[in-house]
């Protein structure tokens, strides 16, 4: 494993998940397996998340939906965590959970919404304003 490689994912891990007080992923697979969480954490964060093709809010973006479709509660809690830190609004987060609702039904809907609601509570972001955007 490279220098660079570490450095990546250690900037990443900052960037998406710094003041995440839920477990992360990585401290689950690290309660397991040491070393392969040292290796999912470097092939995932390192180099999938650190890719620079689209932007980290993009990316963001996009996971929130896939995970909202598929139902992942306590991963979608952690990214949009990761969507705020890197610079989505929650407007944009809420807009594309709406989104999903057309493929995945509104019970989807509903259930990412409250995520969304409770991350911006805890996070001293709730109520948002009434004014448009």
């Amino acid at each position: 494993m490279t220098e660079d490689l570490k450095s990546k994912t250690a900037k990443t891990a900052s960037l998406y998940f710094e003041n995440f007080t839920g477990e992360r992923p990585f401290d689950l697979w690290r309660s397991f397996d040491k070393d392969l969480a040292k290796d999912l954490s470097m092939f995932i964060t390192g180099q999938m998340y650190a890719r620079e093709r689209i932007p980290h809010t993009t990316r963001q973006l996009i996971t929130i939906s896939a995970l909202t479709v598929l139902e992942r509660l306590e991963e979608l809690k952690l990214h949009i965590n990761a969507g705020l830190n890197v610079g989505c609004k929650p407007r944009e987060i809420a807009e594309v959970i709406f989104q999903c609702g057309i493929y995945g039904g509104m019970p989807i809907v509903n259930q990412g919404l409250k995520v969304l609601r409770s991350t911006l509570q805890e996070r001293g972001m709730w109520p948002l304003g009434l004014e448009p955007e």
